[in-house]
């Protein structure tokens, strides 16, 4: 029984959609007429029958194809009626078949297919039955409505779009602006820090001035108190130089000679009182320049010639030669039996002058490329600058006892070292 039951059940269902499948099918076809109609009676082409339609406000003429029109209307399959007939009773067939074309025409058209164009033309037909273009004008209606309502949704839509896009764009914008106020407050924590910076450096370099000036006014005081106190010292200075200018003013312009003493004492081993009255400085390394030509334009050929050296280390000595130095660009060594080298001042400063007499070999050496140089061992040399020099004393020259040439006492008792001394002043007298 079941079975039975479901058997119908099956059989009224494949039915029903059969029945669904041949409305769809059958509105396809309609659909599909209307189109080929809708472009037969449009179309000019192949139209070959004419019908007068007597509309009360426009008449006017319908040509359409004779066959299709025939095939779908009885009427005219009988076109002997047509023949043979009255001019009246023509006319008056003529209305007859234009109202049996059009029910025949518009009974083919599904009333929900029409437009509203369609529905505009035919409200002109006063023959169409009332119900008829109402239905017509109700399906108008209704699609117009739908069309409005689909319109509307489209515009909502579009308009909650937009909007959407809007908002979301804004708040793009605002997570933009925060950042970029975010940004700002970095960046000015970062110059509040900067300038916090630049205060505190501010305020050490003022404390660092104040305590550069504290210390410079304190050692501007001390240096002041230490001027006060060498006052008398510079006094006796000054007092003891003016007296040995006056005394000696060939020494009036020396930068060496400070002490009488070192006076008294060239005086005492030149041994020539008319020479050391009449000498005078004839060149100063610091005036004329620290260069060896320049001395010997000065010095060569000038006979008797007193030669005083002070280093940078505060060492004094020099040499006297009674032959004097003579212009050579290859060198040329002299002997002088009556030269002698001195120190003044040595070891540390302490003042201990003392005459070295010549024993042997080459007093002088005269060379255009160098400065004064005595001994033929390099008992001491000046170079080429007049501000570097050698020395290797007790070869030609006698030396004090315990001092040896070519030793480290022979080597650092003149100038403190053999070669790394720097000459403070040359000056040089002659007649």
């Amino acid at each position: 029984m079941d079975n039975n039951n479901n058997n119908n059940q099956i059989q009224n269902a494949n039915q029903n959609e059969n029945e669904n499948e041949m409305k769809n099918l059958e509105k396809k076809v309609t659909k599909s007429l209307i189109k080929n109609y809708s472009n037969l009676l449009n179309g000019n082409s192949f139209k070959d029958f004419s019908i007068f339609v007597e509309n009360k406000s426009n008449p006017f003429e319908i040509k359409v194809h004779k066959s299709i029109l025939s095939s779908r209307s009885p009427f005219f399959n009988e076109n002997k009626r047509l023949k043979g007939k009255k001019e009246k009773e023509k006319e008056k067939e003529k209305g007859i078949a234009k109202k049996r074309l059009f029910h025949s025409f518009f009974s083919l058209f599904d009333k929900d297919s029409i437009s509203k164009q369609d529905f505009d033309k035919l409200k002109q037909f006063d023959f169409f039955p009332k119900s008829f273009l109402v239905d017509i004008q109700n399906k108008v209606i209704q699609d117009n409505q739908k069309e409005i309502e689909n319109k509307e949704k489209e515009i909502e839509e579009k308009w909650k779009k937009e909007v959407e896009n809007k908002n979301k764009e804004i708040e793009n914008k605002n997570k933009e602006i925060e950042e970029k106020n975010k940004e700002i407050e970095d960046k000015e924590k970062e110059i509040e820090d900067k300038n916090k910076e630049v205060e505190n450096k501010e305020k050490e370099i003022e404390e660092k001035n104040k305590e550069i000036e504290e210390k410079w006014k304190k050692e501007i005081e001390d240096k002041n108190k230490e001027i006060e106190k060498m006052k008398p010292a510079f006094d006796e200075y000054e007092k003891k130089m003016q007296e040995l200018r006056k005394n000696f003013p060939q020494f009036s312009e020396t930068r060496i000679i400070t002490e009488e003493e070192y006076v008294e004492k060239l005086q005492e081993w030149i041994n020539d009182n008319d020479f050391f009255s009449k000498m005078k400085k004839g060149f100063s390394a610091k005036k004329d320049g620290f260069n060896s030509q320049n001395w010997h334009k000065a010095v060569d050929g000038k006979g008797k010639t007193l030669v005083i050296i002070k280093t940078k280390q505060n060492f004094i000595f020099g040499g006297f030669t009674q032959v004097g130095f003579k212009y050579s660009q290859n060198g040329e060594n002299i002997n002088d039996s009556n030269a002698f080298i001195f120190s003044l001042r040595n070891d540390k400063g302490d003042r201990i002058p003392v005459k070295f007499t010549y024993k042997q070999d080459r007093a002088i050496c005269s060379n255009l490329n160098y400065g004064p140089w005595f001994g033929g061992g390099s008992d001491f040399g000046i170079n080429s600058n007049l501000q570097t020099g050698w020395s290797n004393f007790g070869y030609s020259y006698n030396p004090p006892n315990g001092i040896t040439w070519n030793t480290d006492s022979g080597k650092s008792y003149l100038a403190g070292s053999y070669d790394k001394w720097i000459v403070d002043e040359l000056e040089t007298y002659f007649i």
